[in-house]
């Protein structure tokens, strides 16, 4: 039982080894409306860097030099939309036709 932890005290040497070297970085600058600077350090070698980074004040900073694309939104299907998936104007207007005499005749 002689077995015990050794101890050093709070900040007094590192055991780290300080041999490795840190991949290559590219710095990125990134501008918000308000004209604050964000630099982002991101690997040489990524694949895709983002296009906009959020600043410190809350706003999306943009690249420096790049445009932003506009997010691609779904279109939204109406129910015209699906209505004229099933039928036709012409189908539409004939039936039309026949449900307002139908209402006529039923008026009078």
């Amino acid at each position: 039982m002689s077995e015990s932890m050794r101890g050093s005290r709070l900040g007094a040497t590192s055991y780290e080894v300080d041999s490795g070297q840190f991949a290559p970085r590219a710095l990125t600058t990134y501008v918000c409306v308000d004209g604050h600077r964000v630099t982002m350090p991101f690997s040489a070698d990524a694949d895709e860097i983002p296009d906009t980074w959020p600043c410190s004040c809350g706003l999306q900073g943009i690249q420096m030099g790049a445009v932003p694309q506009p997010k691609q939104t779904k279109h939204v299907r109406t129910h015209w939309d699906m209505l004229l998936e099933r039928r036709t104007v012409k189908d539409l207007e004939d039936l039309l036709k026949e449900r307002l005499e139908v209402a006529r005749a039923k008026a009078s």
